[in-house]
């Protein structure tokens, strides 16, 4: 039977954005730009790039502002053409999305990620669907969710982006047992949620890049509590294993982690240097300060 192929994609985007706080008061953390762009826009290009078509926001309150940015400003344009702003046009066209595209549902109450996705399930329906963390800028000659499409078209189920960390820092993550390593891909016999350094069983780890099968929704539908006391993604992705094929794929890029300051200053910078407009500047403002 042929694989279903992958056109939606799921963006929990409902995080109050609290370590940005008081940037993050009145705009949602997602609307945070990296040189020109919002963490959100990266994301959804990067889906686009992958061949996704539909995409579902899990947002909270204040959060209008995401899919305003998508919508068409009649006004502005207007107002660009006037003033024969041809390349400022020209961006700001490339990021409309088409009318019942994109599609919205409010996550009232903070479960955990887990319970984001199954607020979609809705959209999901029967389909495999994509899941991008916006808070995960990716920096890749390949955009990751296209590498983790390709993966999918090879092994069908569900294939998850992964990289290795430092032993100490296992407990952040949602962590692979491995039942067979075959270098770009690895086929996974277990998954455990934030486990315990010493009860770790790999250094392995789940970024924020999923392409999961809709059966998943019937045991995230159970709401059941992990880690943290919340609804863990991870343990519903756990009790798949077994029914269909699962895989972790070292995907090939760098990950900025830009729901930490550090990590968002970091990708401020490495996407400054892959711009030939800003590279130069950036070089010598880095320079100053060295």
């Amino acid at each position: 039977m042929p694989l279903k192929p992958l056109k939606k994609a799921v963006l929990p985007v409902a995080g109050l954005g609290t370590r940005f706080l008081p940037a993050t008061k009145a705009m949602a953390k997602e609307m945070l730009p990296v040189v020109d762009k919002p963490l959100i826009q990266y994301a959804v290009e990067e889906a686009r790039a992958a061949g996704i078509e539909q995409f579902c926001f899990i947002t909270g309150r204040g959060k209008t502002a995401i899919v305003e940015h998508f919508d068409v400003a009649f006004e502005l344009e207007r107002t660009l053409e006037e003033r024969n702003k041809a390349a400022e046009l020209e961006a700001l066209r490339a990021q409309t999305m088409t009318p019942g595209a994109i599609v919205t549902v409010r996550q009232q109450v903070p479960l955990g990620l887990g319970h984001a996705i199954w607020c979609a399930r809705s959209f999901v329906g029967e389909d495999p669907f994509a899941i991008l963390l916006p808070d995960d800028l990716m920096l890749c000659d390949v955009p990751c969710m296209q590498q983790l499409a390709e993966a999918y078209h090879e092994t069908g189920g569900s294939v998850v982006a992964i990289e290795e960390v430092p032993r100490e820092r296992v407990n952040r993550y949602g962590v692979l047992d491995i039942a067979e390593d075959k270098g770009r891909l690895v086929s996974v016999k277990g998954l455990v949620e934030k486990p315990p350094v010493e009860k770790a069983p790999s250094n392995l780890t789940i970024i924020g890049r999923y392409v999961l099968t809709p059966e998943v929704m019937g045991f995230l539908s159970r709401l059941e509590k992990g880690a943290g006391g919340e609804v863990q993604l991870t343990d519903s992705m756990a009790k798949l294993i077994g029914t269909q094929p699962f895989h972790g794929l070292r995907y090939q890029g760098r990950r900025y982690d830009c729901g930490d300051k550090a990590g968002f200053l970091e990708a401020q910078v490495a996407f400054a240097l892959r711009r030939p407009d800003l590279a130069p500047a950036m070089r010598a403002i880095l320079k100053a300060y060295a």
